[in-house]
């Protein structure tokens, strides 16, 4: 028998029905009664209360964390080194300046960041300056400690033969060699290294200068420049540092009245500063001197080499450890005076001692105090004659040079360049020549 195919007449469970029990079941947890409104009242007033307390203790741990170290910057995670100390402060001003800059308003972590590496760099700059000024100082230190030597500037026929002579042959200064011979017109030697005299004339070839001319002209800058490039030959120059750069040579004199205008061409080329001695005498009679020897050097030429010397020398030795003395000392004292000259390079400048002390013995090899005295004597009377032209403090210019001279426009200009090489030969026995600032005569 065939089973029926007709539907079923029973009616599926519909959604609305299982909705509306699920939507029964719900209210049934959220309805509140008495009891239950009082227990979630109390439980949120204690949660309330827990904030409450907590606040004090959040901004506590808060500050407590920002005094903690912060990475590279605090010094109590560096190892202990020198200058820890003045960095931990720099660090400890630094987080005051970035809590100072976080306080601020509309500041971003990026520009916090920006002006952190700012402060850090101003402080790095400021100790590295200071470091760089300390380092100065000790090597200005080390300098004067390791002065091997030192040179003898000053005029031609100034007298620096003579000193130069005392200290090398009476004190044992080594000079080195081979040496310039000595000559009819200075009988006990130059005592200047040819080496020297030769590169110090190759120098001043090249820029069109002599030792009679042209002075005012050298380049000191361009002679180095020179140098490097080829131009001017160097051999004698190397042979003389060879010498003067090997310290089993000090204490060392290098005399060469060039050396007055090209100083500081060698000064670059030296290992270790030297000292300076600087040496002078009356203007007129250096040239007169000089008129003597050369009939091509008037007065008036040599006055001017004079002042270009002299000037030159003092100009060009600026901040040398410097003795200064006089031709006039020497001659009237000779050992005290050469002692007293010794002694300072020693004590103030840090040559090192030289070998032998000066004798009497040794004085008179150089100096006839006879003859010293008698050319005095006749001097200080002839000037008691002259008419005073100028007074210069406790110096006197008299009028030595009229008659030495013509009333023609020549004599004028030598009596012009007398009074300005006077000028500066009183400033020379003041020593206010000697200071920063001078100012010097200017030359036609």
């Amino acid at each position: 028998m065939a089973r029926s195919t007709a539907p079923s007449t029973r009616r599926p469970r519909t959604k609305t029905r299982r909705t509306a029990a699920l939507d029964q079941y719900f209210s049934s947890y959220i309805s509140f009664g008495l009891h239950t409104t009082v227990c979630v009242g109390c439980f949120f007033i204690l949660y309330i209360l827990v904030l409450v307390c907590l606040v004090p203790m959040l901004d506590q741990a808060n500050q407590a964390s920002e005094s903690l170290p912060n990475g590279p910057l605090d010094g109590a995670r560096l190892p202990h080194a020198p200058g820890q100390e003045k960095l931990a402060q720099a660090a400890s001003a630094m987080r005051k300046k970035l809590r100072k800059i976080r306080k601020g308003k509309g500041v971003s972590d990026e520009s916090l960041l920006e002006a952190a590496i700012a402060e850090f760099e101003v402080l790095q700059a400021k100790k590295k300056d200071k470091n760089q000024q300390q380092e100065t100082g000790k090597l200005r230190a080390s300098h004067k400690k390791d002065r091997a030597g030192f040179v003898v500037l000053g005029m031609h026929r100034s007298g620096t033969s003579m000193l130069s002579g005392l200290l090398v042959t009476g004190m044992g200064y080594n000079v080195g060699g081979p040496l310039i011979q000595p000559n009819f017109d200075n009988e006990k030697g130059f005592f200047e290294r040819i080496d020297v005299v030769l590169q110090n004339d190759e120098f001043f070839s090249h820029q069109n200068i002599g030792w009679s001319f042209n002075m005012r002209e050298y380049d000191y800058k361009l002679a180095l420049k020179q140098k490097r490039s080829g131009e001017v030959k160097f051999k004698e120059g190397e042979r003389a540092l060879r010498f003067l750069n090997d310290s089993s040579n000090a204490p060392w004199l290098q005399k060469d009245p060039r050396m007055s205008i090209a100083l500081k061409t060698w000064l670059e080329l030296l290992n270790t500063e030297p000292a300076a001695v600087f040496t002078y005498r009356h203007p007129l009679e250096v040239a007169m001197s000089l008129h003597k020897r050369e009939d091509s050097i008037s007065i008036e030429h040599g006055l001017r080499m004079w002042i270009v010397y002299n000037q030159r020398a003092i100009e060009n030795s600026a901040g040398l450890c410097r003795v200064f003395t006089s031709n006039e000392e020497v001659l009237s004292n000779p050992l005290e005076e050469v002692k007293r000259v010794s002694k300072e390079l020693t004590q103030k400048c840090g040559v090192p001692s030289p070998p032998k002390s000066l004798t009497e013995e040794e004085v008179e090899k150089f100096v006839d105090a006879k003859l010293v005295h008698n050319k005095n004597k006749a001097k200080d009377k002839a000037a008691a004659q002259q008419r005073v032209l100028a007074t210069h403090g406790d110096c006197e210019v008299r009028d030595e040079i009229s008659d030495k001279i013509n009333g023609s426009f020549e004599g004028q200009r030598a009596m012009d360049l007398y009074l300005k090489a006077m000028k500066m030969y009183c400033d020379f026995k003041s020593g206010e020549a000697y200071k920063d600032g001078y100012v010097w005569p200017t030359l036609p």
